[in-house]
């Protein structure tokens, strides 16, 4: 089993109630060989809401309490992301996955790369608070391009 983010299946869950569908995904999705979270949703947050970055590092700043999730308005959503980053790590231990699929450059779910924290489309090198504390507890975290791009699960 396979865990992904709900928004690369189609679901409209992203901050602006926009998806990202991939076909990869979704077919992975009709055989029953994978299942949809949004960190952000089981974190409590709305659909849709302020877009928020990382302010003061990456994700595993975030889960270390040396940086912020702030959004745009200047709340700290902090909270929200940890809640949803542990509800997702639940779903992932209790479905044995070994592998999730996670949007990148989410403040949540980036495993290569983020948004700065400045709000200006810049990205940096740095993984979301959920991609890190999945990376953290052994779990294999791809974005949906290294996913697609990945012959293993072809299947």
């Amino acid at each position: 089993m396979i865990v992904v983010s709900s928004c690369l299946a189609g679901l409209k869950v992203r901050y602006n109630g926009t998806h990202c569908l991939q076909d990869k995904i979704s077919k992975l999705l009709a055989e029953n060989k994978a299942i949809t979270v949004c960190p952000e949703v089981l974190g409590g947050l709305s659909i849709p809401r302020e877009p928020a970055e990382i302010v003061g590092g990456d994700g595993d700043a975030v889960l270390d309490g040396k940086a912020k999730v702030i959004n745009k308005l200047g709340k700290d959503v902090t909270e929200e992301f940890l809640k949803g980053a542990y509800a997702t790590l639940k779903t992932v231990k209790e479905v044995n996955a070994t592998v999730v699929v996670l949007k990148e450059s989410s403040p949540s779910c980036g495993s290569t790369k983020i948004y700065n924290g400045e709000f200006n489309g810049m990205k940096v090198a740095g993984n979301g608070v959920t991609a890190a504390l999945m990376k953290r507890n052994g779990i294999k975290v791809l974005s949906e391009e290294s996913f697609a791009n990945n012959l293993d699960y072809e299947r």
